[in-house]
């Protein structure tokens, strides 16, 4: 009898010892896996967009290879300004990054007409603030008029 409960024990043993085993490496898949899913948010590559001006800022500052929809003859630029339900855009001419959450960036108008410089600076990690720093006021066109808008817009990431 004692060696039967010997046996039995040695079994039950056995078997939570792999339990415990199975249990601890599938533990350890299922963290290496969240681990590796983890992508890192490069804070100048993205979309960001204003709902009261019905404006958004696409953009890629790092590869600098967004295209303008519709106006593919500017080649690949480090992003634009455009305007909802309507083909007018401001296009990015060039993106200095200062430090890991804010960068200068020029634009010029569709025209060729107008330009000014600005400062993008990220908040947190969906608010943005894009500040008018010098140069050519920031105009949108709104039902047949010209929009100034403020020299300070926030803008969240999509």
């Amino acid at each position: 009898m004692a060696y039967l409960l010997i046996l039995i024990y040695y079994l039950c043993d056995n078997k939570l010892r792999r339990m415990k085993r199975l249990f601890t490496i599938v533990a350890i898949a299922m963290l290496c896996t969240g681990i590796c899913a983890q992508k890192k948010l490069r804070p100048f590559h993205a979309y960001l967009f204003n709902n009261e001006y019905e404006i958004f800022l696409q953009i890629n500052f790092y590869e600098e290879d967004v295209t303008v929809p519709g106006q593919e003859l500017y080649g690949e630029l480090p992003g634009y300004l455009g305007k909802e339900r309507n083909t007018f855009c401001w296009v990015i001419t060039s993106a200095k990054l200062k430090n890991d959450h804010t960068a200068e960036v020029s634009f010029i108008n569709d025209y060729g007409s107008e330009d000014f410089k600005a400062q993008l600076t990220q908040k947190n990690d969906s608010l943005y603030e894009l500040k008018h720093l010098e140069g050519s006021a920031l105009k949108v066109p709104r039902n047949g008029r010209w929009q100034k808008l403020p020299p300070l817009i926030e803008l969240k990431r999509k």
